[in-house]
């Protein structure tokens, strides 16, 4: 007799931190092109604070999305987790690098963008390799 084993999105916490995760990729990858851009092409640090926004809220975006197009229900509620998340993490990590967590208006940028993300992600279309 089979068993049925559950999809790994039907559970909150693991499909929050599989998104984090996934934001996170995402939020490195962007940063790296970002760099990479200033760096070669720009040659000019004014536009830093600007990408590192930019990089921020695509990686919230992006866990927001995942999560709410593999979840399919709750996807305000879980982008603003996914933000308020990826903000633990860079505060964490700001800790531990520079001695000071992170500003608060990245809380806010961060949890908007997540918000933004989980809607568009719930409002799209079903996958069609998704079983609940």
């Amino acid at each position: 007799m089979r068993r049925h084993r559950q999809s790994l999105w039907a559970n909150p916490i693991l499909s929050l931190a599989a998104a984090v995760l996934c934001g996170s990729a995402a939020l490195l990858i962007s940063v790296v092109v970002s760099a990479a851009l200033t760096y070669f092409v720009l040659a000019d640090m004014q536009f830093v604070g600007f990408f590192a926004a930019l990089s921020a809220a695509l990686g919230a975006f992006s866990a927001g999305y995942i999560y709410g197009k593999f979840h399919r229900r709750h996807g305000l509620i879980g982008g603003i987790a996914c933000g308020a998340a990826l903000y633990a993490a860079i505060s964490i990590v700001g800790l531990c690098t520079v001695g000071a967590p992170a500003d608060i208006r990245k809380l806010l940028l961060l949890t908007v963008a997540g918000a933004a993300g989980g809607v568009v992600g719930v409002n799209s279309v079903r996958p069609k390799s998704l079983t609940d």
